[in-house]
């Protein structure tokens, strides 16, 4: 039994943030049985350097891992997938209408499958800030870049996400003539 002198343990520090952990995995590697493989060596990784960890707040620290350990698997299972960027040349800003971003806001369904068609940074972010409810400066710890560059990229994501959800859904033009 932990006594109130004690310091937080690893069962108080990082197992409440295994939730967002899994969530972040299955959102980055799109599927539940590999999220569920690598979140379990993350929890390993972390467990073994927990005490090396010096923070208060280990969410950051735990989707680090979490989030390095889905990119490794990643290169090493579908590396076509690490490889494809947001491309600033092929996508302009659009203004949608208020409907048509009602109407995108209804389908869950298709939002979800706009966001997974999203390149993996892309979507990341998104789930860190939009998902999980991350600060910037715990996104900029988690993906190891400058928090400015934290806000740009997040702000081309939602752009890309923003595109992918006004364009029409196959068949969907066809049924409006």
């Amino acid at each position: 039994m932990l006594n109130s002198e004690d310091p937080p343990g690893f069962e108080q520090l990082v197992l409440p943030h295994l939730d967002t952990a899994f969530n972040l995995a299955v959102w980055l590697l799109r599927s539940r049985t590999d999220a569920e493989d690598v979140v379990q060596q993350a929890l390993l990784r972390s467990y073994q350097f927990f005490p090396t960890f010096h923070g208060r707040d280990a969410r950051p620290w735990l989707l680090q891992i979490v989030r390095n350990g889905c990119y490794t698997w990643l290169r090493k299972n579908r590396p076509v997938e690490c490889l494809s960027e947001f491309d600033e040349d092929l996508h302009s800003p659009v203004n949608p209408t208020p409907e048509a971003l009602a109407r995108a806001g209804e389908d869950r369904e298709r939002l979800a499958r706009d966001l997974e068609s999203l390149p993996p940074r892309s979507r990341e972010l998104i789930v860190l800030r939009e998902l999980e409810g991350c600060s910037y400066k715990e996104i900029a710890v988690i993906l190891s870049i400058p928090m400015g560059t934290v806000m740009s990229s997040l702000s081309r994501a939602r752009r890309q996400l923003q595109l992918a959800l006004v364009k029409p859904v196959k068949g969907e033009a066809a049924r409006e003539r």
